[in-house]
């Protein structure tokens, strides 16, 4: 179970992510290429033990260097891919079972809908409390053993394990959330409930789906994996 103090904020996962992929192209010059290269860079950063992940204290560095390994290996054999979980040893990281658990846990507990208005009320009160980072409101707002599941799929720098219990999902949260003039923070419908987005610039970098029980909110599923934002940054025309 990973811990709040693992948490990273979304300003740094997405600035880090745009810097490699700045370095990338600049070394490749191609957008494609690029974008292959930095999946690979965290896929080999999720592959590492997590006690050799927690003694590197600049991960940013780390994956840099990685980034620029992976480059130069690229334009020294032009004819390879390099790119694929088995290209670098890694065994990809099964995050459906405690979500699939989580899910079922969830049903178990409903001893009844939530209406609409119960479910949205619960979704303002959150927004509210993670606008003015207000722990103890959000963590009032949470049920003692919430669960807050972050979905980067190895492409963002994300917590890859789940945040148990009303405390840590709160930091958790207000860290990821942290307050910085470029991001936003609104509701949003999400999966057919109102749920939020948070946006840096015009770039929707998270969104977030609440599960509410009651007065509660029992699970967070947060969505960082770019490949599953795309959809939201370029939105289908009617």
């Amino acid at each position: 179970m990973a811990g709040a103090d693992d948490a990273v904020s979304l300003v740094e996962l997405v600035d880090e992510r745009r810097h490699l992929l700045d370095v990338a192209f600049w070394m490749l010059g191609s957008g494609r290429e690029a974008e292959r290269v930095i999946d690979e860079a965290y896929r080999r950063w999720f592959g590492l033990p997590e006690a050799e992940r927690t003694r590197i204290s600049e991960p940013r560095s780390w994956l840099c260097r990685a980034v620029g390994g992976a480059c130069l290996s690229r334009l020294a054999s032009p004819g390879q891919c390099g790119t694929g979980a088995d290209a670098v040893g890694v065994v990809p990281v099964d995050s459906s079972s405690p979500a699939d658990r989580a899910r079922r846990s969830l049903r178990a507990r409903r001893g009844r809908p939530t209406s609409v208005e119960e479910h949205d009320a619960v979704v303002r009160a959150v927004r509210e409390a993670c606008a003015r980072e207000d722990e103890e409101v959000l963590a009032s707002l949470l049920a003692a053993d919430t669960a807050a599941f972050f979905d980067g799929g190895g492409k963002v720098r994300a917590l890859i394990r789940p945040v148990e219990g009303r405390r840590p999902v709160a930091r958790s949260l207000l860290t990821l959330l942290a307050r910085h003039p470029r991001t936003t923070l609104d509701t949003h419908a999400v999966n057919g409930r109102t749920g939020l987005v948070v946006r840096y610039g015009r770039q929707v970098a998270a969104v977030i789906s609440l599960d509410v029980v009651g007065p509660h909110v029992v699970q967070v599923w947060v969505t960082l994996n770019p490949d599953k934002l795309r959809t939201w940054n370029h939105p289908v025309g009617p």
